[in-house]
Formats: C-alpha cells, sequence, structure tokens
C-alpha cells in the first residue's frame, strides 16, 4: 500500500492533477486531505498495564483525494499501483482478502453506516503514500484515520478527531479481526507539529508535550525482520503481567494495574514476586512508566540530552527485563548508542524485529546511517532500512 524506504517521495501537489486524469472534472472540486505516520518516543509494553505511551506524528504523510460522485458507485484507486476497486456506496461491506487495501477503507465505511451515518452519494478516492509500508510506523492506521477524517469532512458528518481515532480502532476490532490498541490512530488524528503526546490508553486522557528537537532528527530504523515470534510472545509477557499483579494484590498491594506503582514502590513490594522472570516484568513495567513521565519533564526542560539517556534505559530495560528485543534491534539500538551525534536510540513497537529510533544530530545523518547499516549487515546479514524525520500534524486537510 506505499512504498519502500528508498523510493521517491511523492509529491501532493501533483495529486489533484492525477485525479482529474484518472476521473475527470475539475481540480478545484478535488478536495485532498493528509494522515501522517508516528513514532512511539517511549513507554513501551506499558500501555496494557495502567501505563502511559508517549507517541509522537512524524512528517512522512499519507495523501487522499476525494470527490463525491453523482451515482452511489464508491472507486478506490492509489497513484503508485496499478488496479482499481470498485463497490456501492449501499453494499453490507464484509472483510474480502481478495481486496487488499480497500478493506481498510471498507471497514471504516462499515463502522460509520454501523454509527447511523447515511451515505447520499458514492465518492472518488486517489490516494499516494510517502508512509513505507511495514516500517514500524503505522501505515495501516494513516490509511484508516486519514480516510476516515476525509469521508467526514466531505459529507459533514463534523466527527471529532478523537472519534476518528476510536474509528479507525473499532475498524480493525469488528472487520480486520485485529486486536489492536488505540495509540496509533490516536496520535495519527489528534497529532500537533512539534508536540509529542502523553496519553493514557485506558482513559484516552492526554497531554501535549512541546517536542522542540533543534538540531536533532529522530531516525526510524527498521531491522527488515519478518516477525513470526511477536504476537505469541506479545500475548505471553501480558500473561505474566498479569500473574504478577494478582501476586501483588494477594499479598495486600492496593494496586489495580502495575503502573500504579513508583519505582520506589515497587522496591517495597518487589520481594512478594519471587519468580524471577516475573519480577523483571514487572519492574521493567514500573520503570518504563516513570521513563516516560521523566521524558515529559526532559522535554518541558529542553533537555534532549535527558531524553536520550531514557531511551537507552528503555531499551535495556525491553532487552534484560522484558526480553523482547533479539539480535537485529539490540544491534541497531546499541551500534546507534555508540555513533557520533546519537544522544540515545531504542527499540519501539512489540519487538522481536520491527523498528527502533534513535535521536540524531542533523549533521551526522548521513555518517549514523552509514556506519549502523555497515555494523547491521555485518552482524544480521543482510541490511536494515533508515529515514530521517521531524514531527508533524495529525490527519488534515490538505488543499
Amino acid at each position: 500500500m506505499a512504498n519502500s524506504l528508498t523510493a521517491k517521495e511523492y509529491d501532493p501537489k501533483e495529486l489533484a492533477g492525477a485525479f482529474v486524469k484518472l476521473y475527470g472534472g475539475k481540480e478545484e472540486d478535488v478536495a485532498v486531505f493528509s494522515s501522517p505516520a508516528r513514532i512511539n518516543i517511549i513507554g513501551e509494553h506499558i500501555d496494557y498495564n495502567g501505563g502511559k505511551v508517549f507517541p509522537a506524528a512524524i512528517n512522512r504523510y499519507l495523501y487522499v483525494a476525494i470527490r463525491k460522485r453523482d451515482d452511489s458507485k464508491v472507486v478506490y484507486n492509489d497513484a503508485r499501483f496499478p488496479g482499481t476497486f470498485e463497490f456501492d456506496v449501499n453494499d453490507n461491506f464484509v472483510y474480502d482478502k481478495k481486496n487488499d487495501y480497500a478493506n481498510y477503507l471498507n471497514g471504516i465505511l462499515s463502522q460509520l453506516k454501523a454509527k447511523g451515518f447515511k451515505f447520499p452519494c458514492g465518492f472518488d478516492i486517489l490516494m499516494a503514500s510517502n508512509v513505507p509500508a511495514g516500517g514500524g510506523i503505522s501505515s495501516s492506521s494513516a490509511l484508516e484515520c486519514g480516510f476516515a477524517y476525509a469521508v467526514s469532512e466531505t459529507f459533514g458528518f463534523g466527527i471529532d478527531r478523537v472519534e476518528i481515532a476510536k474509528l479507525g480502532q473499532m475498524s480493525e476490532h469488528n472487520f480486520m479481526n485485529v486486536n489492536c490498541g488505540i495509540m496509533d490512530q490516536f496520535i495519527i488524528a489528534t497529532g500537533k507539529k512539534n508536540f509529542a503526546e502523553k496519553l493514557d490508553c485506558a482513559t484516552l486522557e492526554y497531554e501535549y508535550a512541546p517536542l522542540e528537537l533543534g538540531d536533532y532528527r529522530f531516525v526510524v530504523m527498521n531491522t527488515n525482520k519478518v516477525r513470526k515470534l511477536a504476537d505469541s510472545k506479545y500475548n505471553e509477557r501480558r500473561s505474566q503481567c498479569e500473574e504478577a499483579l494478582e501476586i501483588l494484590k494477594s499479598n495486600g498491594v492496593a494496586i489495580k494495574a502495575l503502573c500504579d506503582m513508583t519505582p520506589q514502590k515497587w522496591e517495597e513490594v518487589s520481594h512478594f514476586v519471587t519468580d524471577p522472570i516475573l519480577n523483571k516484568r514487572a519492574k521493567h513495567c514500573v520503570y518504563e512508566n516513570q521513563r516516560v513521565l521523566d521524558a515529559v519533564d526532559a522535554l518541558k526542560a529542553g533537555n534532549l540530552a535527558k531524553l536520550g539517556q531514557l531511551l537507552n534505559q528503555s531499551h535495556e530495560s525491553l532487552k534484560l527485563d522484558y526480553e523482547v528485543t533479539g539480535i537485529e534491534l539490540d544491534t541497531l539500538a546499541e551500534t546507534a548508542q555508540k555513533q557520533n551525534g546519537c544522544l540515545g536510540a531504542r527499540m519501539t513497537g512489540a519487538g522481536f524485529g520491527g523498528c527502533a529510533i534513535a535521536l540524531v544530530h542533523k549533521d551526522s545523518v548521513d555518517s549514523f546511517i552509514e556506519n549502523v547499516q555497515s555494523e547491521y549487515t555485518k552482524t544480521v546479514g543482510y541490511a536494515a532500512g533508515f529515514f530521517a524525520c521531524e514531527s508533524g500534524d495529525g490527519v488534515a486537510r490538505w488543499k
């Protein structure tokens, strides 16, 4: 659905013209919307333990051009890829593997219709994406939220940004049959340039924190590893955390979730969790949640060096206490940490593959990528993918 890490950027200025070439009509009748990718700066594997996450939208965008039709047809095309998908807005949309990316769009339509929204006519869509697919920065959520926002604005539904995020998650749950969290959709829908968000995934309470990086950039590093273990290990980690929580509660510790504890409280009660594996899992959750709070404070104080230290500590905890890294992610993060101009690096996401991020001085980005790539290829046997990014805005009307 999206380009590779090395493909040429699509210029969104060309999209309305390409739309008219494909569908006819006039450019001024075509609306174009943008939807960003995201990174999670810190706060890994704690969203399901009562903790906070700290994501940011980044300046890699998917673009959706849309125009109403005179009939009830719905037509999807992608500027980079051949193949047209046609439906009727009155269809009872169901998942079908052969519909490829159209399933993400039909999933949103199915949820809108389930909520009682009416479509007086169909519409045409042309999309183009500069979000690397499979790059661990949420290309599918960018697609869902960008499309949902474009449809809402075009048909005057006026759906607010938090509800746009919920629509994306509901589509994944009810249509795609993927039991995802809400962080990706939430930051994509509500993100702001030059800000990150401290988000409580359980309550959806959120707070913007300044993300003024000055001469520094986040570099996303994709292991290019196919993840086979992530789902089963993810479920195993969840159950281990639940077990540790129950042990603490049965010993009179008054908490609803592991991340309700401060590190000081954990050190007072950790002896109750005698199983060394369960103890490590709980420790990661408590300290990682504190790192999120410390990262927000560091950014408010403009202390990027402190943020870098927290990234390094997060990776070490995910490696040693939560044990979700592996040679690919460790090679990327630990090699990155040694480079000139790098303040810190860590794995991000579920682990066992996927991505890492590093905070790197803009003048060092090229040499950083060259050096880390060289070490990664030598150690792992194939190349990683890299790109530098800055913060970006959430879903928006582009034209």
